[in-house]
């Protein structure tokens, strides 16, 4: 009967040393919910990410209505924030969904929806990632929230 015994206690290592692997390789990313994540138009935008986002891995995150990718963390979602008001930060429309550009730390960027309600927050690291790149693809889905008629403006027109 030893080997039998042994034969267990040998796949039982293995396993739990695969388990020990696998939840190794990427964390949990910790973000905050934002006031409005349990709005179900935060819902529709969540479970629609993608797996891939420019180039970065999806991974999970500890909050309701948020979405990371790349290891270390190079894009961080998070949708239900206020909604922005007027701004002389620059604005940029990416099919057909504005977004506020707060370059103060660039290469790390923090760009939020205008004209959504809930809005979405976007950081991202543009020495990993493109901005282009993310904006193109979130802005399809983030397009799914209702638009309340804000649009950007210039600051000189």
């Amino acid at each position: 009967m030893p080997r039998p015994r042994l034969a267990v206690l040998v796949v039982a290592g293995v396993i739990s040393a695969l388990a020990a692997t696998l939840t190794g390789c990427s964390s949990t990313v910790s973000l905050e919910t934002a006031p409005h994540a349990d709005d179900p138009a935060c819902a529709e935008v969540t479970v629609r990410l993608p797996g891939q986002l420019a180039g970065q891995s999806r991974r999970w995150t500890d909050a309701q209505a948020t979405g990371a990718w790349g290891d270390p963390a190079s894009v961080l979602l998070t949708c239900g924030v206020e909604p922005p008001g007027p701004t002389t930060m620059p604005c940029q429309s990416v099919n057909g969904v504005d977004w506020i550009i707060d370059d103060t730390d660039a290469p790390r960027y923090r760009v939020t929806t205008f004209g959504r309600t809930p809005a979405v927050e976007v950081y991202l690291d543009n020495k990993v990632v493109s901005s282009a790149d993310v904006l193109d693809a979130l802005s399809t889905i983030v397009s799914l929230l209702p638009a309340d008629g804000s649009k950007c403006t210039s600051p000189s027109g």
